[in-house]
């Protein structure tokens, strides 16, 4: 009987050890992609940061464009980050320190 109190105990543990942070996280990541829009500028998972300038119908895939006159066409699961979103003013901003003192 002590047995089977402490399987269930580990597969408890396991859950909430496990499973749970990495539905978490998952969900997580799906919010980030359905919020990627036009006009913020996100990395991809293979490195490429771009400004997305369009997304195609089904939503599934967006068009980033890396340079002026390069666009290119990558899937939404592609996305690995945010970097700066349309209208977010604190993007490049550093935080304020106040044990730093200005230059004269």
């Amino acid at each position: 009987m002590s047995s089977i109190i402490l399987l269930v105990a580990l597969f408890g543990l396991m859950y909430f050890l496990m499973i749970r942070p990495q539905r978490k996280r998952a969900a997580e990541r799906a919010a980030m992609l359905r919020a990627a829009d036009i006009g913020d500028v996100i990395a991809t998972v293979g490195g490429v940061i771009g400004k997305i300038v369009a997304v195609e119908e089904p939503g599934e895939v967006v068009c980033i464009e890396v340079d002026s006159d390069v666009e290119l066409r990558v899937q939404r699961r592609a996305i690995g980050e945010i970097v700066t979103r349309v209208g977010d003013d604190s993007a490049g901003d550093p935080p304020p320190s106040d044990d730093v003192e200005a230059p004269e």
